[in-house]
């Protein structure tokens, strides 16, 4: 497993080594004490998959508030996305950054979000899942987001959206959102 760190701070792209043969393949997607000596997150309160069935459909950028900030590992199940992640942390010497990495299913990567960072993804195929492991459990009254088209983060989308939420879509600007102390 190759644990590879992003630009922002306390970020990082997970590659599994895949193993194959005759029969198909297996790779180790997640190991505690190999996390454990990176000094990641290895307790995770939840689960969630996430279906989008058109390529352009866009979904974020969201986060939690402290106390339920959360750690996130993102993986795609099926297809490809777009994962992008923005910096929210007061103080962070990466606040108000992002980065974008594209996981794909074939490849089995991960997208490892450290608390404090808003995360978004848009689909690059049609029929996606991916699969969301998280260090808190969702706080729907903690919960927030910033506009995926945000002029000051000027995210540069691979495709024009073709499906987004209302919600989504009326999130506030990255400007309008105190930064998040943990």
């Amino acid at each position: 497993m190759k644990i590879s760190p992003l630009p922002i701070a306390g970020a990082y792209h997970i590659v599994p080594e895949k193993l194959g043969d005759n029969r198909g393949a297996f790779a180790r997607l997640f190991c505690n004490e190999r996390f454990a000596e990176q000094g990641l997150n290895i307790e995770w309160a939840q689960m969630n998959l996430s279906r989008s069935a058109q390529k352009g459909t866009l979904r974020g950028l969201h986060f939690q508030r402290p106390p339920f900030s959360e750690v996130k590992l993102v993986r795609a199940v099926t297809g490809k996305v777009f994962d992008v992640l923005v910096d929210l942390r007061e103080g962070s010497k990466t606040y108000g950054a992002h980065c974008g990495v594209i996981l794909d299913s074939d490849q089995l990567e991960a997208l490892y979000i450290p608390q404090g960072c808003a995360h978004g993804f848009q689909t690059l195929t049609d029929d996606v899942e991916l699969h969301y492991m998280h260090s808190a459990p969702y706080a729907p009254d903690h919960e927030g987001g910033i506009r995926f088209d945000d002029p000051t983060l000027s995210i540069r989308w691979p495709l024009g959206v073709t499906e987004t939420s209302p919600r989504d879509r009326a999130l506030p600007l990255f400007s309008d959102i105190k930064p998040i102390t943990l």
